[in-house]
């Protein structure tokens, strides 16, 4: 092996797609699930450089002839160059945080940072914070040690911190929808950042936009950061603009992973759109109402006739939950999926949401939708949905004239989504 990862599990990792588009080396990803197969790997030596993730960022120490004074500080190396058969250690995690933080203007000085956790990126993140001249950082445990000046997530609600750091795996796919820390109980936040890339926005970030916090940010920057300068360890070079490239990165790694979902109004185009969106893209195409029909086995007028709206709007939201934690999808969502918030909480999570615009008096009545039995009952409906689906979108795509046209500035609003 010349470059790649080693850690305990690797497969949700991202590391091989970030280097080989950063690069365009080949990267491996090599799970040791055990102690001794990472010993055993890393005496043998026989790689250029890797990269070292969870559980292994101390250990790999031991094997480091040289090891960079600030990962030697931290207590922490996630980057390993062969240099003749001797092992250089780098921790880029610290510079990659410090990236994040720095692009979306998190200023530490003079502040209350409350640091979530106590493993080993609680240490680069606490360096970072300290660093960059925080007054006060503070530990929060769900078994808090009064001993180390620990606190309780109780305790953190009320510290008076203006920054919160998340370096705990809560609300990592695949255990999506885990918060432990309410935000929204803590009216001087500034910033809310969390180490955490998948889903691109964990519940932690979703509350805290929905407190209305300035900064709320996930870990995927962070991630590409990282990777960006330690491939600058990996080749021996610089490049010319280092958050240039991790600009480009993170973008195109945004565009390839995360979900589209189209929301609208019933026979608003959703589906047909989206099955053209999915071609286009090339991404797996996915109808919420037809996955309700295959999970219950009843048509939805079956489903309304025998539970009602109420019964068919829980189908709807496990529905959601289950394929809005996954990626690479376009989602065609029914029309009333913004009635319930925690749909757009699952859908938000790890995607963007586009609101196909049609005209009331292009839409259809009837068709097998129980909701749309005449046109006063659509122009109805519709009045009470716009204003949430115009709250709930990313993006508003006009469909008041042919599809190649809708398709055409579907594809213009992801481009200035992904882009910006």
């Amino acid at each position: 092996m010349e470059y790649g990862l080693i850690g305990a599990k690797l497969g949700h990792s991202y590391s091989k797609i970030i280097h080989e588009m950063l690069c365009g080396y080949h990267y491996d990803l090599c799970p040791l699930p055990t102690e001794e197969e990472a010993r055993a790997f890393l005496a043998k030596r026989q790689f250029k450089a890797i990269n070292v993730t969870i559980p292994y960022k101390k250990l790999v120490m031991e094997y480091c002839s040289y090891i960079d004074p600030r990962a030697k500080a931290i207590g922490a190396v996630n980057t390993v160059v062969n240099k003749n058969g001797l092992l250089y250690g780098y921790n880029t995690d610290y510079m990659g945080f410090a990236h994040l933080c720095d692009t979306h203007g998190v200023s530490f000085a003079g502040k209350t940072v409350v640091i979530l956790g106590t493993g080993g990126t609680h240490n680069t993140t606490s360096a970072v914070a300290r660093d960059k001249g925080a007054a006060k950082v503070l530990t929060v445990s769900r078994h808090p040690d009064p001993e180390k000046g620990e606190l309780s997530y109780a305790e953190a609600v009320s510290s008076g911190a203006q920054i919160v750091v998340n370096t705990t795996p809560a609300g990592m796919y695949p255990n999506i929808g885990v918060c432990n820390l309410d935000v929204a109980a803590m009216p001087d936040l500034e910033a809310v950042v969390d180490v955490v890339y998948n889903p691109d926005k964990t519940e932690l970030i979703l509350r805290a936009e929905e407190a209305g916090v300035p900064v709320a940010v996930g870990g995927l920057e962070m991630l590409v950061a990282q990777a960006v300068y330690a491939a600058e360890y990996f080749l021996d070079r610089k490049f010319e603009d280092a958050p240039v490239e991790i600009r480009r990165i993170t973008a195109a790694l945004r565009r390839d992973m995360l979900n589209i979902a189209l929301i609208g109004m019933p026979s608003s185009g959703k589906t047909t759109l989206g099955r053209m969106l999915a071609k286009s893209l090339g991404r797996t195409f996915v109808d919420l109402d037809e996955e309700i029909v295959k999970t219950d086995g009843r048509s939805i007028p079956d489903i309304f006739a025998a539970e009602g709206e109420d019964g068919f709007r829980a189908k709807e939201t496990a529905e959601t939950q289950r394929f809005g934690k996954e990626g690479r999808q376009l989602i065609s969502c029914g029309g009333g999926i913004v009635k319930k918030p925690e749909n757009l909480r699952a859908l938000h999570q790890n995607g963007i949401i586009l609101f196909i615009d049609r005209p009331v008096d292009a839409l259809a009545v009837g068709g097998g939708r129980p909701l749309s039995s005449s046109m006063d009952a659509l122009r109805q409906m519709e009045a009470q949905r716009r204003p949430l689906y115009l709250a709930a979108a990313d993006a508003v795509i006009p469909n008041n004239g042919t599809l190649d046209d809708a398709l055409h500035a579907a594809m213009e609003a992801l481009d200035e989504i992904f882009d910006s």
